[in-house]
């Protein structure tokens, strides 16, 4: 990974002023500029416990960059990553499900985007490299799960409303995280069988797996704009309150456990 002189410096920079901090960090991978953003309370003292977080299928846009701005509150380090290049997002379905698919169907490149954010967190200064995690929203809750199966160096991995299915399940001894499901019991797009068929996996995998299935929450329950463009474009996607607030407590206790 070629991390750009800008990435740098912000990373190595002596703040003057205490308080949350965050700035738009562009960095490379050959052939492509990722444009993610990073943001930390400078009042905490010296390196802290860091999340990554992966965005919905729309891409890296004010909602993961909201949830960055959250966990940043709650003291951790926190860095909403490009999964798609150049910070392009999606404000139609059918670009988004392209953005998407071009990362999801392939899982060396979703490793090099994923690894390339998690190479650049652990330059900064405000961060502990030993506790690491990672958050994902919808596609992002895929990746994550990808990630954590494939090995990365992760305490915890958090689903949100992703996809459960994979081509490459986990395989015991290998997944490093501690990982934590949480999805919507009436969303549309997760099957019976592959809820099933994740927590076998798990189990098989000697993982230590939490899954939380959430009454009358659909898919993207954790987005407040979720309702609005599920009826602009005829989606089965709502926010719902209840099991927001609830899946973030659930996150919380983890990362109280997995990365103290």
């Amino acid at each position: 990974m070629r991390t750009t002189l800008a990435a740098l410096l912000f990373f190595c920079a002596s703040l003057a002023t205490a308080g949350l901090v965050g700035k738009e960090v562009s960095y490379s991978i050959p052939g492509m500029t990722m444009k993610g953003y990073y943001v930390y309370d400078d009042a905490i003292q010296g390196p802290r416990p860091a999340v990554i977080v992966v965005h919905e299928w729309w891409g890296l846009n004010d909602y993961a960059r909201k949830r960055a701005d959250m966990l940043a509150e709650l003291g951790y380090a926190a860095f909403a990553v490009d999964m798609y290049g150049s910070g392009k997002t999606a404000e139609h379905p059918d670009d988004a499900g392209k953005f998407s698919a071009e990362v999801s169907k392939n899982l060396p490149v979703m490793k090099e985007r994923f690894n390339a954010a998690l190479g650049l967190l652990k330059k900064s200064r405000f961060v502990d490299t030993t506790r690491i995690a990672a958050i994902g929203y919808c596609f992002g809750g895929g990746v994550v799960l990808a990630m954590a199966r494939e090995g990365s160096n992760l305490k915890a991995a958090v689903c949100f409303h992703g996809s459960l299915a994979t081509e490459h399940p986990a395989e015991k001894g290998k997944v490093k995280a501690k990982i934590l499901v949480c999805n919507g019991a009436d969303d549309k797009f997760i099957s019976p069988e592959s809820i099933t068929a994740i927590k076998a996996e798990m189990k098989a995998a000697g993982v230590d797996f939490r899954f939380f299935n959430y009454p009358g929450a659909i898919h993207a329950f954790t987005n407040p704009a979720a309702t609005e463009l599920g009826k602009k474009f005829d989606m089965a996607i709502a926010y719902n309150k209840n099991a927001d607030t609830k899946s973030w407590e659930e996150m919380k206790k983890l990362f109280r456990k997995a990365l103290k």
